[in-house]
């Protein structure tokens, strides 16, 4: 199942945006032998604490958490510290779906029916998506998916890709995550893992990939067609 391990945790800072305050935070965290996993910063532009930022943490080991807490409340630069459920938890796991909007809804319909019917038991699948247009546009989305938290597979969805989004293609495999591809023109088919006839079918391999229950493994199936 996509759930986080009992290790892993979470928490949130508001602090003041100046200079050494990522130090001072990752000093304590470390005096507490946390291991940080992931780090997502944002400057708030507006309601009470316009002006400041928001740090989240996802960590795991560590001792004494809620000293460790303590520890950072007292920083002067530190407003607030809340403990939180991991993304990872909350959201799980990430099926990426790009291209263009028809062929994106359908296999997005694939994806979350299937999702649905994991998540009822249990597990934790997120479907994300974004219609484009244009090759340079799809393969800087393409390349950022390898960015992505807890992004474990592509599906491209369209009529037409090939060039810079063939080359993207190739570096998000290299990263270790899969891509199924619909049948369409253009060289990515050629690229993909998996090509896919019926978007909603893709949608559904897309998910049962991903899924800690499901047999469906695309590694057995590579390089095939459906």
């Amino acid at each position: 199942m996509t759930l986080c391990p009992p290790d892993l945790f979470a928490i949130r800072i508001i602090v003041e945006n100046r200079k050494g305050v990522l130090r001072d935070i990752s000093t304590v965290v470390a005096r507490h032998e946390a291991n940080v996993l992931m780090v997502h910063q944002e400057i708030f532009d507006a309601g009470p604490f316009k002006g400041m930022a928001e740090l989240y943490l996802e960590y795991e080991n560590g001792v004494d958490h809620d000293g460790m807490i303590a520890e950072l409340c007292e920083l002067p630069t530190v407003k607030d510290v809340k403990p939180y459920e991991p993304f990872s938890y909350i959201y799980g796991t990430r099926v990426i779906i790009i291209g263009g909007g028809a062929q994106v809804a359908q296999v997005a319909l694939g994806a979350v029916n299937e999702a649905d019917r994991h998540n009822i038991r249990g597990e934790r699948i997120s479907v994300d998506t974004i219609p484009l247009v244009g090759e340079k546009t799809v393969a800087q989305a393409v390349d950022a998916v390898s960015r992505l938290p807890r992004a474990a597979i592509l599906v491209l969805a369209g009529s037409l890709m090939g060039g810079e989004i063939s080359a993207a293609v190739d570096r998000v495999r290299e990263a270790g995550i899969p891509v199924i591809a619909l049948r369409m023109a253009g060289s990515v088919p050629d690229h993909a893992d998996l090509i896919v006839t019926d978007p909603i079918q893709a949608g559904v391999f897309a998910v049962m990939h991903v899924s800690g229950t499901a047999v469906f493994d695309i590694r057995r199936v590579k390089g095939r067609e459906f």
